[in-house]
C-alpha cells in the first residue's frame, strides 16, 4: 500500500523539499545514484567491464518544463558519449533515456524530443553501443513507441521499455519480438489507473511471464529487468527452452541493488548490464527506487534515525 502513496509523492515539490532536506538522504540516494557528474560514473563504468558486467547509464532528470533545458540534457548525453569514446568503454555502456528529459512534454514535444534524441542515438552508434527509450507513465507510450519506430530506420540498435503491468503491454510485446528490435521488459514504476494498469502484485508477475514467453520466442533481443529470484530463474528456463544462447538475451538490474548477483549471473556466463543512474536532478528516479520495494524505504528512514 505505500507504493503508491510514494509514486505521489515524488511529484510533490513540498516532498522534494523536504527529502532533498533530510539528514539521512544523502547516504541513501548514494546507494542508488553513481554520482552527480560524468567524471564520478567513469570510474563504475571501468569497475563494472573489468568484472565482466555491462551499464546502461541514465542522466537522471524529468521535470522539463524548457526547450532549454531539453537542449542541456541532449548535451549532458553527447557529452557522456564523448567521454566514453575517449576512453573506449563504449562497447561496454548504452544509453538508457527518458524522452521526458528531451521535451517530449512541452508544446511541439513529439517533434521535439525526437529532433533531440536523434543526435544522441546517431553519437552512440558512432563508438559502437546503443540508445534504450525508457517507458514512462501511460500517456507518453504512444508517442515513444513512435519515436522508437522512427530511430530505428537508421539505427535499428536503438532499443525501448516495456511494463507488464500495463493491460496494452502484451500487444506491445508481440509487435515488437516480431519487430527484431532490442526490448527491456520490467514491472512498472509509475503510478497507474486501474483502467490501464494491473494493481496486483501477483497478478504483475503472471503477467510478466506471459511477456517473457512472447519475447523470449519472438526474433527480438530481450533484455530482463528484475531483482526478483523467481523470475530470473523463470527466465532461465523459458530461454533454454526457447533455445536461446546466453549472448541472444540479458538480464539487467540497478545499480545498488543485489550487487552480488550481478556477479553471480556474470560468472554463470550470462550478460549482466547494471542501470547505473547519475546526475543532479535524481529526486523522481529515487522515489521510485523507494516505491518498489519496502525494504528500500525502511533503509531510508533507519539512515534517517541514524544520522539524529
Amino acid at each position: 500500500m505505500l507504493g503508491p502513496v510514494i509514486l505521489a509523492a515524488s511529484r510533490s515539490d513540498q516532498m522534494r523539499r523536504f527529502v532533498s532536506a533530510a539528514p539521512g538522504t544523502k547516504q541513501v540516494v548514494d546507494r542508488f545514484i553513481a554520482g552527480e557528474t560524468v567524471d564520478q560514473v567513469v570510474p563504475i563504468v571501468r569497475d563494472a567491464a573489468a568484472k565482466g558486467l555491462e551499464v546502461t547509464l541514465d542522466v537522471v532528470g524529468e521535470d522539463i518544463t524548457t526547450p532549454e533545458q531539453a537542449y542541456a540534457a541532449r548535451d549532458a548525453y553527447l557529452e557522456l558519449i564523448d567521454r566514453l569514446k575517449a576512453l573506449e568503454l563504449g562497447e561496454r555502456a548504452e544509453m538508457s533515456v527518458k524522452l521526458s528529459m528531451f521535451g517530449q512534454a512541452l508544446e511541439g514535444g513529439h517533434e521535439l524530443a525526437l529532433a533531440n534524441v536523434r543526435p544522441v542515438v546517431e553519437a552512440a552508434a558512432a563508438i559502437g553501443t546503443t540508445v534504450t527509450l525508457d517507458a514512462e507513465d501511460h500517456t507518453t507510450l504512444d508517442s515513444m513507441f513512435a519515436i522508437h519506430e522512427e530511430l530505428r530506420k537508421d539505427f535499428p540498435g536503438t532499443g525501448c521499455v516495456i511494463q507488464a503491468y500495463l493491460y496494452r503491454t502484451e500487444d506491445d510485446a508481440r509487435r515488437l519480438a516480431a519487430d527484431g528490435s532490442r526490448v527491456r521488459i520490467v514491472k512498472g514504476a509509475y503510478k497507474e489507473p486501474a483502467s490501464v494498469a494491473i494493481q496486483d502484485k501477483a497478478e504483475i508477475d503472471k503477467a510478466y511471464v506471459r511477456i517473457l514467453k512472447i519475447l523470449l520466442a519472438g526474433e527480438g533481443y530481450p533484455m530482463i529487468g528484475s531483482h526478483d529470484p523467481r523470475l530470473i530463474a523463470i527466465t532461465q528456463e523459458l530461454a533454454r527452452r526457447a533455445g536461446r544462447k546466453p549472448d541472444e538475451y540479458e538480464f539487467q538490474m540497478l545499480y545498488g541493488i543485489r550487487s552480488e548477483e550481478h556477479l553471480r549471473l556474470a560468472a554463470e556466463g550470462h550478460r549482466m548490464r547494471v542501470y547505473t543512474a547519475y546526475g543532479t536532478d535524481w529526486y523522481g528516479y529515487f522515489m521510485r527506487r523507494l516505491a518498489e520495494k519496502p525494504a528500500n524505504l525502511l533503509f531510508f528512514v533507519r539512515s534517517m534515525i541514524t544520522k539524529n
